[in-house]
């Protein structure tokens, strides 16, 4: 035969590399006995003796291997003094020589045993661990460590099948229970997968004190449980054995700071309520955390199970302020009954009430929940927020930025080269509505500003009116509802210089005071409904604008309140055939405010039926889309209960079937991070259908809103929005800058920063518009404002500078920007659009819903925006917070001390005290706080009422408090 032409080459390896396995395998083991210590040789022929002693038939000397052998496994791992470790080593050493001597019949091994006290000790059926009590109780007590196999384990490993083996053998008795634990143990590192043998052998064994194995012995333990536990549900077989394992194992966990491996085993075997048992005031918090972390990942009904189990431990160590946001998380107005009832602390109360008020929930106080009738009074004007505008404007003296803002000191025209001072001439009415918008959103709460409220002689008639006839028709709706902005909460102030506009003959002008009082009764309840009052005499206009003017101004007051005499006011507009289009529409979104979340029937069905009455015309206007709209905020987070409303929109006319179903799915699912909803709507885009189809523009929408629930989801919804940019249709592309702007709404992240400037450029814009990629454009424009609203980011004014100067020609374009810059100055930086509070846990509805209507009506900018709707801006004010740490004495006064702020850091499943803050700076109180921002006390002379620091704490004295010398 011919030689292998690479048979030079490759002969040598292929030799060197056939030779190891070609050796003898008993000098490989001896050489691998070479490489031990003295000390490992000794053990590993120790426990090989031990193997061969248990399989005796002296029960004597079985019952010695086998103790030896447990007390060497056990404490493998433990850290000993020189000295002790040579004491036990010399004392089981002895032992095996004692083993090794021949038998000289049956209780020959107790004659061996070398005093007449010991041989007495086995005779009377005593543990040989009970001799070396004295030696090893600090051994039992010394910390032990699993960072490699232990070497008894090691040594073991060629002996599991011999044992196991002999262990079939065996008759029922003692000595074979005590050989079952011992193969436990062993089947933690050497049992097959799948097997289950250290489950199977822990059940087999005695029942003694899981601990003593260790913690790695428990965890594996955990582990099979579940399998076990999985497998005997779908055989129907009983668990109690396996029940009583996992009450060992809890028991074990929560004393050793291991609280999340507890919480993971209970829900593995379905039986969380036993988790309340073994809380206890060291631990609570903890596990806590980890339930309420671990929520979000959960499929329902189990995430909701979760969270009630961390309610009932709040309620029992009283952490009622921890309790109430669970109990608003899972919206359960029985669960904040039950936490006003359960606390006797007056200051706690107070604090729930900043809470709810925060929230932006209706919520009647009785008298069962406070009894003295002045106290109930002063908590129920706390929900009704009548201190907010007070609280925000000390804050804003504090930092002192009380001086009026100009729309000019915004643009900072002056910055920028000749271009951008052309632009101001381009048609100037559309300019000076963006200057009026800019000036409200930039003046907002402060009571002030340069354009509206400016004092002047009464010769001239006053600013307000010269700059309201600075705009043209429906301009000045939008001018003269930017006064009920600027005047934000005061509403005293407020509806008495809105007033006069109400008396004007150009309905324009009523339609923008109607709407300004609505915006300043926001989030603002009062016992003599102002808003209602005035209102409601305004629905039954002829005048649309003035209608719509009422009606949106009723949903923004009222949002979140479930008022029923506005749904007997308003739900008739929905079946009047006579109603123009665009009051229907708005009647379905004030609803939709006010109901938001309340799976209200009656409404739903009224919005079904004014759906299915628009002709087919009709149903391809823009604004009709507001209707699916509407309907979907009823049904907003509430998941499964849209269920039958989706069938009845199944039935709708094909033009509006797709966009309503997918409106709806999105704002079901809204805030609730389910994976599977997101997937369906990244299915939806992924089609590529002809045009004119318009329901991919809310799926991606939609994609934002479930996914915004927690960090993780949030990330990965960016990475899947920038594949849709890359690989979808124009319709999908013109809604991903809309859904970026709502996932990071007042948190300029600069990866998504980055995306929005590139897709706010285009190099010709005039075949962009042709093209229909200007809403690209514009969307793009506007949520760079959106990620940056209230934060007066340095890097996205500079941006927006810059597009004022690129698009100066372009008049809608330039209008998109100036509301942009008007955003990210919002309220000169003090306030915020971020719908989540409480430490990004709770999730604001009212908030929520006046965003996704904005980012509903950006889809067709051109249409309603940059049309004549562009008052729908307003309904931001929904989601306006002041983004502020105000701290109060016990009189609600305001308090200065000194805290810390700083990024926050997470700190679920961590034991002991982590630090929750880094990188902190110690300021006074107010301060502001940015997304991601945590504060903590830096001083201890105060303890807060909420374990949360932000919006409106409560201090009270900390009695154990002594001042240094």
């Amino acid at each position: 035969m011919a030689p292998d032409p690479n048979s030079s080459s490759t002969g040598p390896r292929e030799e060197a590399s056939l030779k190891v396995p070609s050796k003898d395998p008993k000098k490989k083991d001896e050489k691998k006995d070479e490489d031990l210590s003295d000390e490992d040789l000794a053990l590993k022929q120790q426990l090989e003796l031990y193997v061969e002693r248990v399989q005796d038939s002296d029960p004597g000397l079985q019952k010695m291997a086998l103790e030896s052998m447990r007390f060497l496994m056990e404490h493998s791992g433990n850290h000993l003094s020189q000295g002790k470790k040579e004491s036990w080593i010399n004392f089981i050493t002895e032992i095996g020589t004692i083993m090794e001597q021949p038998k000289r019949g049956p209780n020959s091994f107790l004659e061996r045993l070398p005093c007449e006290e010991r041989r007495q000790e086995i005779l009377d059926g005593c543990s040989f661990v009970s001799l070396l009590d004295n030696l090893g109780q600090e051994i039992r007590t010394a910390t032990s460590s699993m960072t490699s196999v232990p070497k008894p384990l090691k040594f073991l490993r060629p002996h599991y099948g011999t044992l196991k083996s002999f262990y079939e053998t065996m008759g029922d008795s003692d000595l074979k229970k005590y050989l079952a634990d011992i193969l436990s143990v062993l089947a933690l590192t050497m049992s097959a997968e799948g097997e289950l043998e250290s489950l199977k052998y822990r059940l087999l064994g005695s029942e003694g004190d899981i601990g003593s194995w260790g913690h790695e012995y428990v965890r594996n333990l955990a582990g099979e449980i579940s399998q076990e536990f999985a497998k005997r549900q779908s055989e129907e077989a009983p668990i109690d054995d396996l029940m009583e394992l996992v009450q060992q194992i809890v028991a074990f966990h929560m004393k050793h700071n291991a609280e999340p491996e507890s919480v993971d085993l209970l829900m593995e075997v379905e039986d969380l309520d036993l988790l309340v048992e073994h809380v206890d005031k060291t631990n609570h918090k903890r596990t806590c955390l980890y339930l309420t972390s671990s929520a979000r990942y959960l499929p329902g009904p189990d995430d909701v199970l979760v969270l009630d189990i961390a309610y009932v431990i709040y309620l029992k160590f009283e952490e009622f302020p921890n309790a109430l946001q669970i109990a608003l998380f899972l919206d359960n107005m029985q669960y904040v009954k039950q936490i006003f009832t359960s606390c006797d602390d007056l200051l706690q109360k107070k604090q729930f009430c900043y809470i709810l008020a925060r929230h932006g929930v209706a919520f009647e106080l009785d008298d069962e929940m406070v009894v003295d009738n002045d106290e109930r009074e002063a908590l129920q004007d706390i929900i009704n927020n009548i201190k907010l505008n007070e609280g925000f404007l000390t804050l804003a003296r504090d930092i002192e930025v009380m001086e009026p803002k100009s729309p000019e000191d915004i643009y900072k025209a002056h910055l920028l080269d000749g271009r951008a001072s052309a632009g101001t001439s381009v048609d100037s009415a559309r300019q000076n509505l963006a200057a009026t918008f800019v000036n409200a959103l930039v003046n907002a709460g402060f009571g002030q500003d340069k354009l509206m409220t400016v004092v002047s002689d009464a010769s001239s008639g006053g600013t307000a009116g010269n700059w309201l006839f600075k705009n043209k028709e429906h301009g000045k709706t939008s001018a003269t509802a930017s006064l009920g902005m600027i005047l934000l909460w005061d509403v005293d102030s407020g509806l008495a210089q809105l007033d006069k506009f109400l008396h004007s003959n150009d309905n324009h002008i009523i339609a923008g005071a109607l709407l300004g009082v609505g915006i300043v009764n926001c989030g603002i309840k009062n016992d003599c409904d102002p808003a209602l009052a005035l209102l409601a005499d305004y629905i039954g206009k002829e005048d649309s604008s003035v209608r719509i003017g009422a009606i949106l101004g009723l949903g923004i007051a009222y949002a979140g309140c479930q008022n029923d005499q506005i749904r007997r006011k308003l739900t008739p507009i929905l079946g009047d055939a006579k109603a123009p289009l665009d009051v229907v529409a708005f009647t379905a979104i004030a609803l939709g405010f006010v109901y938001v979340g309340s799976c209200n029937e009656e409404i739903a069905q009224a919005i079904i039926f004014a759906l299915m009455d628009r002709s087919e015309s009709e149903l391809g206007e823009p604004l009709t889309r507001l209707l699916p709209l509407g309907l979907g905020l009823l049904y907003l987070g509430k998941q499964e209960n849209v269920d039958a409303t989706a069938e009845v929109s199944k039935t709708f006319h094909e033009k509006i079937r797709k966009y309503c179903d997918m409106t709806l799915l999105s704002c079901a699912y809204a805030g609730t991070g389910n994976v599977l909803k997101v997937q369906h709507l990244l299915g939806q885009c992924a089609q590529h259908l002809e045009k004119g189809e318009t329901h991919q523009g809310p799926a991606v929408l939609g994609i934002a809103m479930v996914a915004m629930a927690e960090e993780l989801g949030l990330e990965m919804a960016i990475r899947s929005l920038e594949h849709l940019l890359q690989y979808g249709e124009q319709n999908i592309r013109r809604a991903v800058p809309l859904a970026l702007g709502l996932l990071c709404i007042s948190n300029p992240k600069v990866n998504v920063m980055d995306t929005l400037s590139r897709l706010s450029h285009d190099t010709d814009t005039e075949v962009a518009m042709v093209l229909n990629t200007g809403g690209i454009l514009q969307a793009a424009v506007i949520s760079l404002g959106l990620i940056g609203a209230g934060t007066n980011n340095a890097r996205i004014a500079g941006m927006l500078r810059n597009l004022s100067s690129y698009y100066y020609k372009e008049a809608s374009l330039l209008f998109c920007v100036r509301i942009a810059q008007g955003l990210v100055h919002l309220g000169k930086g003090l306030l915020t659009l971020a719908p989540y509070h409480s430490d990004r846990f709770l999730l604001s509805p009212s908030a929520l819903a006046g965003i996704v209507t904005l980012l509903h009506a950006c889809l067709d900018m051109k249409a309603i925006i940059l049309g004549k709707y562009h008052y729908l801006l307003y309904v931001l004010v929904l989601a306006m917070q002041p983004r502020m740490l105000m701290t109060v004495d016990e009189n609600l006064k305001p308090l200065s001390i000194p805290v810390r702020v700083g990024q926050a850091v997470d700190v679920v499943g961590q034991a002991g005290r982590p630090k929750t803050i880094t990188g902190f700076q110690t300021h006074s109180t107010p301060v502001l706080l940015a997304a991601g921002d945590r504060a903590e006390l830096a001083t201890e002379k105060y303890i807060p009422v909420s374990p949360i620091l932000e919006g409106f704490v409560i201090l009270k004295e900390n009695p154990d408090y002594q001042e240094d010398n």
